[in-house]
């Protein structure tokens, strides 16, 4: 009798898709067992591959457009997501404001906006859209959301009443808002945001502390830029009577968890809890005999809502069994055994070299499943 496995892996960061991940599991399990049957749910957690996760698991489809990048004079090619007959966008803020757009020593997070992100909302808008799901990984701003909402018609006005210019240096500018630009249609229109951090908008947990330097900030940069947003949260709630820089996740995306709250009402939402949900993850699990999972990196960080742990959670509830692989398998896993998972496998032979293993990840992904069918004699 043929085997169902359940195929479910996050990207492998900067070497494969989730769809190419799942298409090397079924490889490496048909390699043994050529009558199995693989159900391929390509995973995301808010980050990279969420549109592509979505859009594959619901039958949607993209829509290319052109759109500023983290600067506001360099305009990026790029796409989101229609799913659920037209009636939801989905969006990765990043594929407009991403950190991996800019080269280390361009990153500057006082002058990188959201302004982008802000243009693909408004294009969803345009498709008369009911529902947007946002989602918040990867970005190189720190603008606490300003230039996504300049996007949509909201002004920024200084104590001259002079229009403030984007940018996460430039928010202790603000003096008033004018809101009388806003898009209308966003109050029509659900927000969901997708992410998995759950950190504040500013403090020592906040988003200049703890992503500003990635993004290139300096430690007087991140001062500088903590400030910043809460003088920027300071005014919204003075203005607008408006306060969500404490709600966890607001200082998601430098801070544009915030703005997407403040400004267009949002939700949110654990990213990879989302995918899972609109994915139909759990009742093709259930449905299964063995459940696949992995990405880039597993270690003790994973159980903090990363998509193979989301994964596990899920294939728990039905006693089913998970199997992680990753490229590399760091400290801390011994406690995942407790929490859903049944083995975690890194892909990588012995002594290969980080060229090797990001070049031809595929074929070591393929070559570990097959292992892994091959010692389980599933197929016997």
């Amino acid at each position: 009798m043929s085997k169902t496995f359940v195929l479910a892996p996050d990207s492998f960061k900067e070497s494969m898709t989730a769809e190419q991940a799942c298409q090397a599991m079924q490889c490496g399990i048909q390699q043994v067992c050529p009558d199995a049957i693989c159900i391929s749910v390509p995973m995301a957690d808010g980050g990279e591959g969420t549109v592509d996760a979505l859009v594959a698991a619901r039958n949607g489809r993209k829509v290319a457009i052109e759109v500023s990048g983290p600067f506001i004079d360099h305009k990026v090619q790029t796409y989101f997501g229609l799913i659920e007959n037209d009636q939801t966008a989905v969006i990765e803020m990043a594929m407009a404001n991403g950190i991996h757009l800019l080269e280390k020593s361009k990153r500057n997070p006082l002058l990188t906006s959201t302004f982008g992100t802000g243009e693909m909302i408004k294009a969803a808008l345009d498709l008369g859209v009911a529902k947007i799901i946002i989602g918040l990984g990867g970005s190189v701003t720190n603008d606490g959301g300003s230039g996504m909402v300049q996007a949509l018609g909201v002004k920024f006005l200084d104590a001259q009443g002079q229009a403030v210019a984007l940018g996460g240096g430039q928010l202790d500018q603000i003096h008033s808002i004018d809101l009388s630009g806003l898009d209308a249609r966003l109050a029509q229109t659900e927000i969901v945001i997708a992410s998995d951090v759950n950190n504040p908008l500013c403090g020592a947990n906040g988003a200049s502390a703890v992503f500003g330097p990635q993004k290139g900030a300096t430690a007087e940069m991140v001062q500088i830029l903590d400030r910043n947003l809460a003088h920027f949260a300071y005014v919204i709630e003075s203005e607008l009577n408006i306060s969500k820089q404490n709600i966890a996740g607001a200082g998601a995306a430098g801070g544009l968890g915030f703005g997407l709250m403040a400004f267009a009402h949002a939700s949110i939402q654990s990213g990879v809890e989302l995918v899972i949900q609109e994915t139909q993850l759990a009742e093709k699990i259930a449905q299964a005999d063995y459940v696949l999972t992995g990405e880039g990196k597993i270690d003790f960080q994973t159980k903090f809502g990363k998509t193979p742990f989301g994964v596990a959670q899920v294939a728990k509830q039905f006693n089913k069994p998970v199997i992680a692989f990753a490229g590399l398998v760091g400290d801390g896993i011994d406690e995942l055994y407790g929490l859903g998972f049944s083995q975690i496998i890194e892909i990588n032979p012995p002594n290969i070299g980080l060229e090797d293993a990001m070049k031809n990840a595929e074929r070591h992904l393929e070559k570990a499943c097959e292992k892994f069918v091959l010692g389980s004699n599933w197929n016997a």
